[in-house]
């Protein structure tokens, strides 16, 4: 029970770039305001945003020091402040990354409302949400299952379902096996799409292959893959790509993609300019939606499909608190699923 101000928790706090600077200290716990809750944290789950954060190059001007980082938690309701309505202790609850976009098109400030940077994360014992900005958990998921959640499972869904409208039937391309790509083979499979999957790995291929995906394109033998998905579709193309590799592949995945086909720009693991071919997404009227995650309205009705499908996340690592920076060591090394913290 938190009674007294003078209560402290274990917290990782950054005090400067790099891992080095990642310090585990002892911080008074917070005390929820009105209209705010304090969770006991279960878990959390670290994403490529987690990582460049502690390196310096993500939006380092926007940095606190000390931070607590660390965007994607779940835990329980232990405190409640003043006027809180939407939830009661004992609740189950995860973080939304944009913390104050609910639903609807996304205002021009929400990166100033991110959890883990610049507003405090969830790598400590406890952590403040306000009641609008948390999102009730998975009744079919653990803490460490559902802390995957408010990133990488709400960034493919918002991409294909809330954007791309998403039919049964459809054909999907995903690049890779990252988390937000893993997550998009469930849900689309999980929908009943068929789902194309490019890899230089066959290893991750096949198990790929055993989270739903109906074929797999090795890239490092197939160089060029844009006519193996058109071949793999009568010469249509897909009709939605979650494109997570950007710079000068962006021009194969307009090719991959069928006519009105969309495609779902999400990361830039190659780079975050490149020159693309105009005439051909003009030709071919080519969608290409940015996406920044997705709303706590997103989230909500994905949760619902989570226990519906009984989709259960991929983890690769769960590792202690004390181990945090093994667990970003083990993220920049690459995974195949989810790194997670687990803290109580």
């Amino acid at each position: 029970m938190i009674t007294q101000e003078k209560d402290m928790m274990k917290a990782w706090q950054l005090k400067g770039f790099g891992l080095e600077n990642l310090i585990l200290e002892d911080i008074q716990i917070p005390v929820p305001q009105a209209h705010e809750v304090l969770i006991k944290v279960g878990a959390v789950s670290l994403n490529f945003r987690d990582k460049a954060i502690v390196e310096g190059f993500y939006e380092p001007d926007m940095v606190p020091n000390p931070l607590t980082p660390v965007s994607d938690a779940a835990g329980t309701v232990v405190q409640v402040g003043e006027g809180v309505t939407r939830f009661k202790i004992g609740d189950r609850v995860t973080s939304h990354l944009y913390s104050k976009w609910i639903e609807g098109a996304p205002g021009p400030n929400e990166p100033d409302y991110c959890f883990g940077s610049p507003l405090p994360g969830g790598l400590a014992e406890y952590m403040i949400i306000h009641e609008d900005s948390a999102v009730m958990a998975p009744s079919t998921l653990t803490d460490e299952e559902a802390s995957t959640l408010p990133i990488a499972a709400l960034t493919a869904w918002y991409s294909l379902v809330t954007y791309g409208k998403l039919q049964k039937g459809d054909t999907v391309l995903i690049q890779g096996t990252g988390g937000v790509s893993i997550f998009g083979i469930q849900i689309a499979s999980a929908l009943g799409a068929r789902v194309i999957v490019t890899t230089s790995s066959d290893e991750k291929g096949e198990r790929a292959r055993e989270l739903g995906a109906s074929e797999i394109i090795n890239y490092s033998k197939i160089k060029d893959w844009a006519t193996e998905v058109k071949r793999l579709t009568d010469g249509k193309g897909v009709d939605q790509l979650l494109e997570v590799v950007g710079g000068a592949g962006l021009n194969d995945s307009v090719q991959a993609t069928k006519v009105t086909g969309q495609i779902s720009l999400i990361g830039f693991m190659a780079g975050q300019s490149t020159d693309l071919n105009l005439m051909e997404v003009i030709f071919r009227q080519t969608k290409i939606q940015g996406i920044a995650v997705g709303n706590r309205s997103a989230f909500e009705e994905m949760n619902g499909a989570f226990d519906q499908f009984a989709i259960k996340p991929v983890i690769d690592t769960v590792y202690a608190m004390d181990d945090a920076k093994k667990a970003y060591e083990h993220l920049s090394r690459g995974a195949f699923g989810k790194i997670v913290i687990k803290i109580s």
